[in-house]
């Protein structure tokens, strides 16, 4: 018979060792992020290094021999595993060399330096970088710490799912960010374990559904490249490990848009003063725009980390703003006469929208002589909000483009 790569005593042995290591995140109320489904964060971004990976990471190294001690650790990561292993790393004094993609944010890359490890940067994407680590570990006899596809690393990510059971024994429904797979199949292992009627979901990002991908076809999939603002799971492929536990576990996966993963960030920002990275808003999109069954359910979404690169933060910022009709960015064709302009900044005003900017274009061979192009970007409460303007535009002999 094949022994199972996961047992429960693994992950009660990983709390265990983790007790005083790890911050036991509370989960939060978020009432606002679905108004149908009772919705509650765990703050996962709130961890020491700002994300989960300090869990698989720590325990994996502390279950080192002291010979695999003595020759040091060798990583690969988009940016939060490095910190959890530099950190694992400087407790049990060791050396620590990381793998970083040429891509990773340099927030990021910093914070693993001043935790004491070695940073390797490499070109490419995460995948990339696992190469590289592969290459060095055969080449020095590093031992490599797997950011996902580790039996230990994933029994130390399952420590999550024994907090929020321990926290809320009645929960119906835990969503969890996917990228290799390590997070959700720790989670989905423990919770499965205790509670098998318990719903747990993952959530990729459209542009890197890699798990997905191999779920349907029943088979794991390499995608040829990946592309979204959540850096931290955009990941080519999943893991033999996390693959079959996914398949056994976990109840659905689905993905996210970068702009619905965009307005969860703001979402986040706004209700509950949480600064998510990408990777740590899907599973809250997931719940925001109902890409899962949650409706009258008690909902936990994991925030699996919290290190966003601030270079692009007002970006996001902006993108969550249109997604969640916040701003609204509208080209109207008029007239051009004395009075026009007026009467359609006075409409907007109106009706409760502030306008942002205006251009006012007269010379394009698009419009008739005559007439003008105006592009007016607004400040508006909601997408009802919006069609209120666009309907009063639109009645008053408008011609309204998107």
């Amino acid at each position: 018979m094949q022994k199972e790569l996961l047992s429960l005593s693994d992950v009660y042995r990983a709390a265990h060792v983790l007790k005083g290591v790890v911050k036991h995140t509370e989960l939060i109320a978020a009432p606002k992020i679905n108004p149908e489904s009772d919705v509650y964060l765990k703050p996962e971004c709130l961890q020491h290094t700002g994300s989960f990976k300090l869990r698989g990471a720590y325990y994996k190294i502390s279950q080192l021999s002291d010979e695999e001690k003595a020759h040091g650790v060798i990583a690969c990561s988009a940016g939060n595993h490095a910190q959890g292993v530099a950190l694992g790393a400087r407790a049990n004094g060791i050396k620590a060399i990381i793998c970083l993609p040429e891509g990773a944010p340099i927030s990021k890359v910093e914070a693993t330096r001043k935790l004491g490890a070695e940073v390797c940067l490499v070109p490419g994407v995460y995948d990339d970088a696992y190469k590289k680590a592969i290459e060095m570990r055969d080449e020095c006899g590093y031992t490599f710490v797997h950011p996902f596809n580790d039996p230990l690393v994933i029994a130390g990510q399952g420590t999550i799912g024994l907090e929020i059971l321990d926290e809320m024994p009645d929960v119906d429904v835990v969503i969890v960010p996917v990228g290799g797979g390590g997070l959700i199949s720790g989670v989905a292992y423990a919770i499965k374990s205790i509670r098998p009627d318990v719903k747990v979901y993952g959530v990729q990002a459209a542009g890197a559904a890699s798990m997905v991908e191999s779920i349907a076809g029943n088979e794991i999939k390499c995608l040829p490249n990946v592309a979204t603002v959540a850096d931290g799971i955009a990941v080519k492929e999943p893991g033999d490990n996390t693959f079959e536990l996914c398949r056994k576990y976990v109840d659905g996966i689905v993905t996210v848009s970068d702009d619905e993963t965009s307005a969860a960030i703001l979402a986040m920002m706004e209700q509950q003063k949480l600064v998510a990275e990408g990777a740590g808003a899907v599973a809250v999109a997931a719940a925001m725009f109902n890409k899962v069954p949650i409706k009258g359910k008690k909902t936990v979404c994991l925030v699996s980390g919290g290190n966003i690169d601030v270079t692009i933060l007002s970006r996001v910022i902006n993108r969550g703003l249109l997604k969640s009709g916040r701003n609204y960015a509208v080209t109207i064709d008029l007239s051009d006469k004395p009075g026009v302009l007026a009467n359609v900044c006075e409409t907007i005003g109106r009706l409760g929208g502030n306008i942002i900017s205006v251009t006012h274009e007269r010379i394009s061979v698009d419009t008739p002589i005559t007439s003008c192009s105006l592009r007016i970007v607004m400040e508006t409460r909601n997408h009802e909000h919006i069609e209120i303007i666009k309907k009063e535009l639109t009645d008053a002999g408008y011609l309204v483009e998107q």
